[in-house]
């Protein structure tokens, strides 16, 4: 069975041993520390058992796969999922045999003296204490002794451990004679705790049983450290034990962790009042509780079947969306609790199957809200347990444990929780949750770097409490303050807010423990809303109202009373932005200006990752954009060049359409089109078609984008019948458009047989009149009988693609545009991006298609994969082409592709460390900038010649003057300038017309000065006699190979004033 896409697992679950298999014919037998191989053979069953009637289990299995998967296949999927998530009986041997080893060692860990905590002398020189002792001295007593009891807790023995990170947790009750009631102040706990597995891990060390030991803390709680141990053979990557040290049961009382109590004197700690310690409290209250928690779910679990493999469903979507780990996560075992909650209040059935439980719980997380209404499992709670409202008022996300005296979510901040329930909630409106489509990403677009200027952010925004309470853990005690400032200043902007969570560390036991600012810097994720996200206005309350005190606290200088156009006053804060790319940047603006203000974090800590790949779309010295402002004033002179084209009178034959075909009109064109105003100066003028012609010895002129105009005309029983008839009336109707134009309003025009050229408001608009039945004429040909046939040809095709499809894809992605305003910046980086790779024949089809609807999906998968082997390379379906993928028909092949994957990857993995590692030198451009080792020869170009110098990725110094002057255009007359004259794109027409059976040449067609040649690889066999060549005689045969120095040769002829040299790398070819 093909898992669906968002469902598959990493590579390392296929490295794993496969279950036992019902049916098998031979099992041969493994060498020493090998894996079993299974040989399978189908199943042979007699007529009678193949047509025998299903039974009445399987008659319910079927029964259920319709109505509850809504398809067989989703329930095999399922299944097959479980199955892969599973642990093997091997495996399980193999632990519970590195358990007996690991339980027998600890039993015979030897007593020590007695001495005081802050004596660290009894330990060896390489194993280190797996805590921060900060401040370092605290009263109490210490010394080792055997465990009082060892025991597996957690997934393990509950029967919810999946793969392919297998931990198993052991909790090692403390002695109670090592331990004081009056431990669970002042750290005195957890630093005996973090004492015990230090000298547990200095006992291990001289045992040969014990591979790698490492430290790591409990999902990123520095105050719950726990020791790592793995077997020494090479089983030592399969499985994880990860030892918690725990109180005796009972051994503190609840009541002393109420979350309004305080366990840390601040006398100890600072010298001040003493505020309660809720944070605090609860990690150390979670040591009590494991075996009790183990209990109550393994009793949950024997009365429900599936409750195993629906915490195993739900821990796969924890993980695939990484929020299974870190600080603050939401882990397997609040997964657990989640399914029990459920359970224990009868929102789902204990007869429910897996995937009924995975839907009711994501349906559950997606319609409450634990951080305004939390849930508790306490039933019997007593009467010192907090109440819910206690709860809320210390911590952001609330889910009490069976006790009553545990938030299980005490880490977890509000916006954490948020981006579990958030997916969910978008997810939920399909039919089937688990469906083939991936899973959306949240986009990081902003970093906080140096972490220790966070101690700064604690001192300013005055938490000296809540660091107490963190154990001096600044990077966790400023982060919810950071996030509720972030809320606050974006507000209706941002539809979602979202963090990373620290990853737990993990640290060799000969290692000190590491600092809090060691950690990875905060990444904070941001889902915009589009139309609120680029306002440059941010408009507070009136100036009179009691919130203006407020709004001018959070802004501080940068907010103004401003009045406006309805004669209202009120506060309002003005951000810097002319342009869309500027604007794109204010909640930049919003973040640095807010966390200076408040939090006392320079902008240098702040990396804001959107916008740092504009740079190479970018054009303007003034006023910098990125184009959105061209494609609009091109868009709007189209309109009125659409609207004349309406009004003309004197027309044989009305106007039906009028379309826009060109990637300007559909926001994806790389440099739209900038208005001209031409230096005459410059040019020659040629007196019978008022046309500029370049003076010579003058650098290229400026390249000036025809945009294409269709202009269909009605249908009438007066077009002919006959191609070239049809043709002819087409270039009638250029001329007489022209005339029209030119006659009312003053337009300079130059009519083709082909097309009508347009000068208006310095942009060059190309007409092309299309009659909807010339492809149809086009197909239809009369055969040597007398017989009519229709037969399609490329002609035909390429006439509908360029007079319907293209004009259907503009308008369509013009919508996309309105809906998303970033779709064409996008497409456009995308497009830049393969041409700067040199993948040129890929810029034809580049357009971000628009979504297909999800009903369609199905019918559109179905029928891609039966026809998938006279399908292209690269399929890509449409609302309007579900089937054929026209627009990959042509491009790219199969090698093509694969080098574009295999670019696109490393170009990736570039890039990603460009933006996200503040310790590199911003570079973005390195991505852009392709290899030219891969190629045979390389034809540089002399950059006078190359108009469109300026849009390179690392354009020249030396600029040229190009025939255009400063200023806005004018709107109609003037003399015609030169349209769509690229010599670049001419000279690669010819060389690939001329030896494209030899070669395959390469060209960034934005500003590009090399053109990059690849020899085919037969090209250099022998092949019947040509004239060019040099001629080799074999016998009676006379077979010729390229003269490859003449080649060269030709390459320099064929482009003199433009070739500049040609690099020839001989060492690559082979003859």
């Amino acid at each position: 069975a093909q898992y669906p896409r968002n469902m598959i697992l990493s590579d390392s679950f296929h490295e794993e041993e496969e279950n036992e298999a019902p049916v098998k014919a031979k099992r041969t037998k493994p060498d020493a520390g090998e894996e079993e191989e299974v040989v399978y053979h189908p199943v042979k069953l007699s007529r009678n058992d193949l047509y025998r009637p299903p039974t009445a289990e399987e008659l319910n299995q079927l029964k259920e796969a319709e109505s509850l998967f809504h398809c067989s296949l989703l329930k095999m999927q399922m299944g097959e999922l479980l199955k892969e998530v599973a642990l093997s009986e091997r495996r399980k041997q193999q632990i519970d045999s590195f358990i007996q080893t690991v339980t027998k060692l600890l039993q015979t860990v030897p007593d020590s003296p007695e001495v005081e905590v802050s004596d660290l002398s009894w330990l060896s020189g390489t194993v280190k204490v797996p805590f921060l002792l900060l401040p370092k001295i605290t009263k109490g007593k210490f010394h080792m002794a055997p465990p009082a009891s060892i025991d597996l807790i957690g997934s393990y023995p509950l029967g919810t451990c999946t793969k392919p990170h297998v931990m198993v947790d052991l909790a090692v009750t403390i002695p109670a004679d090592v331990l004081h009631p009056k431990d669970v102040v002042n750290q005195r706990y957890p630093r005996k705790r973090a004492l015990y597995l230090a000298g547990l891990a200095q006992y291990l060390t001289s045992s040969s049983d014990i591979g790698t030991m490492r430290y790591s803390c409990l999902h990123g709680n520095r105050l719950r450290p726990v020791l790592l141990l793995t077997p020494p053979d090479k089983n030592s990557s399969s499985f994880t034990v990860r030892v918690h040290a725990c109180p005796p049961p009972g051994f503190f009382k609840p009541s002393r962790f109420h979350p309004q109590r305080n366990n840390i004197r601040t006398e100890w700690y600072t010298g001040f009042s003493e505020p309660p310690t809720p944070h605090y409290n609860s990690s150390v209250l979670g040591d009590l509780l494991p075996r009790t928690h183990l209990q109550f779910l393994s009793a949950i679990s024997s009365q429900c079947s599936a409750f195993a493999d629906g915490v195993a469903l739900l821990k796969v979507w924890l993980r695939q969306r990484e929020l299974n780990q870190g600080t603050g996560c939401f882990n397997g075992f609040l997964a657990s609790m989640l399914m029990a909650y459920l359970l224990t209040t009868h929102r789902i059935s204990n007869t429910m199957t897996a995937y009924q439980l995975l839907r009711n719980s994501l349906n559950f997380l997606a319609s409450t809200d634990l951080t305004v209404n939390g849930i508790s499992l306490a039933r019997d709670a007593d009467s010192t347990a907090p109440t819910l409202a206690e709860f809320h008022s210390a911590f952001q996300v609330v889910f009490v444990d069976p006790s009553g005296h545990l938030n299980m979510c005490a880490d977890m901040t509000a916006c954490t929780y948020m981006q579990v329930t958030f997916p969910f909630r978008a997810e939920l409106s399909a039919v089937l949750i688990i469906s083939d489509l991936p899973f959306c990403a949240f986009y990081l677009p902003l970093r906080l770097c140096e972490l220790v200027k966070l101690q700064s952010s604690c001192k300013k925004l005055n938490l000296l409490s809540e660091l107490m309470d963190h154990s001096g853990n600044y990077v966790h005690t400023a982060l919810p303050f950071i996030l509720s400032l972030l809320q606050r200043g974006l507000d209706q902007r941002i539809q979602l807010l979202t963090h990373s969570l620290s990853p737990d560390p993990e640290w060799s036991v000969e290692s000190e423990a590491p600092k809090y600012k060691a950690q990875p810097p905060l990444s904070f994720g941001l889902l915009f809303r589009p139309e609120l996200a680029a306002s440059v206005l941010e408009r507070g309350p009136p100036a009179d109202s009691p919130k203006a005190a407020e709004f001018r606290q959070l802004w501080g200088l940068r907010s103004e009373l401003r009045r406006f156009q309805d004669g209202a006053i009120t506060e309002a804060v003005l951000w810097d932005g002319e342009s869309m790319c500027q604007k794109r940047l204010v909640p930049k603006q919003i973040i640095t200006h807010l966390l200076q203000l408040h939090a006392d974090i320079p902008e240098s800590c702040v990396r804001y990752v959107g916008a740092m790949v504009d740079d190479v779309i970018k054009s303007g010295s003034e006023v910098p954009s990125t184009g959105e402002e061209k494609s609009l004033a091109v868009v709007q002179s189209y309109d009125d060049l659409s609207r004349k084209l309406w009004r003309l009178e004197g027309l044989p034959l009305s106007i039906t359409a009028v379309q826009g075909a060109h990637p300007a009109l559909r926001y994806t064109q790389v440099f739209p089109p900038k208005p001209l105003k031409m230096d005459y100066s410059f040019f020659d003028k040629e007196k019978t078609c008022r046309s500029l012609v370049p003076k010579e010895g003058k650098p290229c002129p400026a390249y000036i984008t025809p945009i294409t105009v269709i202009c269909h005309m009605e249908g009438s029983g007066k077009w002919p019948h006959d191609r070239l008839a049809i043709r002819h009336i087409r270039a009638a109707f250029h001329i007489q458009l022209g005339e029209l134009l030119r006659k009312h309003h003053k337009y300079t025009c130059r009519p083709c047989p082909t097309h009508l050229d347009v000068w208006k408001d310095g942009l060059a608009f190309r007409i092309q009149v299309a009659y909807h039945r010339e492809p149809q004429v086009l197909r239809e040909s009369v055969n040597p009988e007398g017989l009519l046939v229709v037969r399609d040809n490329e002609e035909a095709q390429a006439l509908e693609m360029a007079t319907i499809h293209k004009p259907l894809l503009t308008s369509t992605l013009h919508g996309l545009q309105q809906q998303h305003p970033c779709f064409g910046a996008v497409c456009r980086l995308a497009k830049r991006w393969l041409g700067a790779q040199l993948f040129t024949p890929l810029l034809r089809f580049n357009h971000v298609f628009p979504f297909v609807e999800a009903a369609d999906y199905t019918e559109i998968k179905n029928g891609f994969m039966a026809s998938r082997e006279s399908l292209p390379v690269m399929f890509i379906a449409t609302p309007k082409d579900k089937k054929l993928s026209m627009w990959t028909r042509r491009a790219p092949n199969v090698q093509m592709l694969q080098r574009v994957m295999m670019v696109a990857a490393e170009s990736l993995k570039v890039l990603e460390q460009q933006l996200m590692d503040g310790n590199q030198i911003q570079d973005v451009k390195v991505v852009m900038r392709p290899p030219l080792e891969v190629y045979d020869a390389v034809i540089h170009l002399n950059p006078k010649q190359v108009p469109l110098l300026s849009q390179a990725v690392d354009p020249p110094s030396v600029t040229f003057s190009r025939g255009v002057m400063t200023g806005s255009a004018a709107q109609s007359g003037g003399s015609l300038p030169v349209i769509d004259y690229n010599p670049v794109s001419l000279y690669l027409a010819e060389l690939r017309e001329a030896f494209g059976d030899l070669a395959l040449f390469f060209c960034d067609p934005y500003g590009g000065t090399v053109i990059a040649v690849l020899w085919k690889p037969k090209a250099f066999s022998p092949v019947p006699f040509k004239v060019r060549g040099n001629v080799k005689v074999t016998g009676d045969e006379a077979n010729t190979v390229p003269n490859v120095e003449a080649i060269l040769e030709d390459f320099q002829i064929m482009g003199k004033g433009l070739v500049k040299s040609v690099e020839a790398r001989t060492e690559k070819w082979s003859f």
